[in-house]
C-alpha cells in the first residue's frame, strides 16, 4: 500500500474516531508503516462490505422450478421465488459460523438411496466469502443437505 494512501486512511480514521490531532500528527504519520499498523484497524464498516449475493442453478427436478435464480439478502430479493425465505434459513444455517453450503464431510457413512436427478450449485457471496457447492440428491447424505437448504434449494415434493 503506498505511503501516501496509508497516511490518508491514517488521518481519517483519527477524525472519524473524534481524537484531536496533536501538533506533529502529520509528521507522525509520514513514519507509519504497514507492519505497525493492525489490519483490523482498517477493517471497513458493514456499509461498505460486499453484499449477500447468490446464484442459484437448479436442473433435473422435472419440475417448474428447474431454472438459475438471483437470491439477494439483507434486504430479500432478487428473482428468488422465495427470497424472504431463503435469507432467513440461510441466516439461522450460519449463526455460530455454522457453513450452509459445506459439503458432506469426507468419511460420512451414507445410506444407499437415490433421491433423483435434481442438481443444483449454488454461487456468489455469503456474508463476505465466495461460495461455489454443487448439490445433489445422489445418497442419503447429499438428500440431508438439499433438503437442509429448502427454501434457497426447491423441495423435491409434488408442484
Amino acid at each position: 500500500m503506498p505511503q501516501r494512501l496509508l497516511r490518508t486512511a491514517a488521518a481519517a480514521l483519527t477524525v472519524v474516531s473524534g481524537l484531536a490531532a496533536a501538533p506533529g500528527t502529520a509528521q507522525a504519520l509520514d513514519r507509519v508503516s504497514l507492519e505497525q499498523v493492525p489490519l483490523e484497524q482498517f477493517s471497513l464498516p458493514p456499509i461498505f462490505a460486499a453484499p449477500d449475493r447468490l446464484t442459484v442453478e437448479v436442473t433435473g427436478t422435472g419440475r417448474a422450478v428447474d431454472g438459475s435464480y438471483r437470491l439477494e439478502c439483507g434486504p430479500a430479493g432478487g428473482t428468488h421465488p422465495e427470497a424472504t425465505r431463503a435469507c432467513d434459513r440461510l441466516t439461522d444455517l450460519s449463526a455460530d459460523g455454522g457453513d450452509p453450503f459445506a459439503p458432506v464431510p469426507s468419511g460420512a457413512v451414507c445410506t444407499l438411496q437415490h433421491g433423483g436427478n435434481a442438481t443444483a450449485r449454488i454461487t456468489g457471496r455469503w456474508h463476505g466469502r465466495y461460495v461455489d457447492a454443487e448439490f445433489s440428491r445422489t445418497d442419503g447424505c447429499e438428500i440431508s443437505r438439499w433438503n437442509g437448504l429448502v427454501p434457497v434449494l426447491p423441495g423435491t415434493g409434488p408442484a
